[in-house]
């Protein structure tokens, strides 16, 4: 069992979850408190120990799958399952009612007596019913009949997936037991759902199939994922479905079930960052020193002035002016740029937004006015005048428009960040728009979305414009992001 956790914790951490080596030791204290057989104690156990983060929940969640659920054994691959012919028995399948050849060249003979076209009538009616206790079963044998799991093979768990439920056609079968069921008063009562008379009835018909077969499908990837421990060890299965973490996932290159999982940590972040930035300001030592109350003090000391006195510190929000690149190539990282600045906006006295591509407007009014940041996101890419010419990025040109345009507003108090890439498409720099506004602003932030090695290759001219910005960063994910708002004040 020790080598078992020993195993599991490496896999966190090369994951990206931060596990010490105390909380390693508190998780295996732990162990020895619950029931090993009971997989659900376990995983709260472990959770309660090794997690620190609900963002680290879902790769806990993945790699706890992979160490700690029951084993098939490595014949799982290419025998036979044992309750294959139980099932067909208890199900009213004749047991020579014919034999199926697993896809990939499983083992030949009477040992598989069920059909895909059998084995799919069976699962809809466990599906029709709610046979729960049937699932895990059907689960078993869609797996030996579709999948064509092969020893030794490097495919990885979603490949397997994918033939099984195309065998299965779940989403066909759904449409099927949709059809069967609306307006029939025996399939309602078979369904266990009290349903309301119209379409509201129809509704909870389909949720409660759908969730049915989610239920399936999860039992199915279960049962490769057990096959592929037996055949190839809980590591090399672990490594397979390693993802990155939320707050290390690349804005530019994030697939759309990433998107939403950015989405979803962004609100708790931001949360999170005004708080600490609302703390810090509250607690910050001390303010000017004041020369009157230093020699009053010293009075005491015959006058020389050994303890200083310092004037109270008033903590002052400061203000954001953010110049963000929309064009295409990065779009995502302005987008989750702008709604971390936005939903921080408490904690700056104003925040202005400009967006450009070669042409340059201000947004603040669409995000001031719409009902929420995903809205205004939205109303930006269709109300922005953003197009001077070709529509490709020029910084030199925008930058020149900001700063004749609206130079005179920033001030000693502003903060001004620019989102982008800095590739110019072989545009003039024109860094000196970059440098006066610089010489008016009280600091001058630039994120890049683009890995630092790719810093000045091609188009990219960051290195003309870094000697006017106090630093350049590079920005392309959560985790960078929230170290960079730590520098606002």
């Amino acid at each position: 069992m020790l080598d078992v956790l020993t195993g599991f914790v490496e896999e966190l951490r090369k994951t990206g979850l931060p596990v010490s080596l105390t909380e390693t030791l508190d998780a295996a204290e732990a162990v020895r408190h619950v029931p090993l057989e009971d997989r659900e104690a376990l995983r709260s156990a472990l959770g309660a120990t090794l997690v620190k983060s609900s963002t680290h929940w879902d790769a806990f969640a993945t790699t706890f799958d992979v160490y700690f659920s029951p084993r098939a054994t490595p014949m799982a691959l290419d025998g036979a399952p044992d309750d294959v012919g139980v099932l067909a028995d208890d199900s009213g399948v004749p047991p020579d009612a014919g034999s199926a050849q697993p896809a990939g060249g499983a083992g030949e003979g009477s040992e598989e007596r069920l059909d895909a076209e059998q084995l799919r009538a069976l699962v809809a009616e466990a599906l029709r019913t709610g046979d729960d206790a049937a699932l895990p079963a059907l689960a078993r044998l869609a797996v030996r009949l579709h999948a064509g799991l092969e020893p030794g093979r490097p495919v990885g768990i979603s490949y397997y997936l994918y033939r099984t439920l195309r065998g299965l056609d779940l989403d066909g079968l759904l449409a099927e037991l949709l059809a069967a069921a609306t307006g029939s008063a025996a399939d309602e009562a078979s369904l266990h759902v009290g349903r309301p008379p119209g379409r509201l009835g129809d509704r909870l018909v389909a949720e409660e199939l759908a969730a049915r077969i989610g239920e399936l499908r999860r039992l199915v990837e279960a049962e490769i994922r057990r096959a592929l421990v037996a055949d190839r060890g809980a590591s090399a299965v672990a490594k397979t479905l390693r993802r990155p973490l939320v707050e290390d996932v690349d804005f530019m290159h994030a697939t759309g079930d990433e998107l939403v999982r950015l989405r979803r940590a962004l609100y708790p972040l931001a949360r999170s960052l005004a708080v600490r930035l609302a703390r810090r300001r509250r607690h910050r030592r001390r303010g000017t020193l004041d020369f009157r109350s230093t020699i009053r003090r010293s009075l005491s000391t015959g006058g020389v002035p050994l303890e200083p006195r310092f004037h109270a510190k008033r903590p002052a929000k400061p203000e954001i002016v953010v110049v963000a690149d929309v064009s295409g190539s990065v779009a995502s990282f302005a987008r989750f740029t702008l709604h971390l600045v936005y939903a921080m906006a408490s904690q700056f006295s104003k925040v202005r937004t400009f967006v450009f591509v070669d042409g340059i407007d201000e947004v603040t009014k669409i995000f001031t006015r719409s009902a929420s940041i995903t809205e205004a996101i939205a109303r930006v890419g269709a109300e922005a005048d953003v197009v001077h010419l070709d529509g490709h990025s020029d910084y030199g040109h925008a930058l020149g428009v900001f700063g004749e345009r609206w130079g005179r507003e920033i001030t000693s108090r502003t903060n001004v960040i620019v989102l982008g890439d800095a590739r110019n498409n072989y545009h003039a720099a024109n860094a000196e728009a970059l440098a006066e506004i610089a010489r008016r602003a009280r600091r001058v932030y630039w994120l890049n979305p683009e890995p630092r090695a790719y810093w000045g290759s091609g188009d990219s001219i960051v290195g003309q414009y870094a000697p006017f910005t106090d630093g350049v960063f590079e920005c392309r994910n959560l985790r960078q992001l929230e170290r960079f708002v730590e520098l606002l004040d």
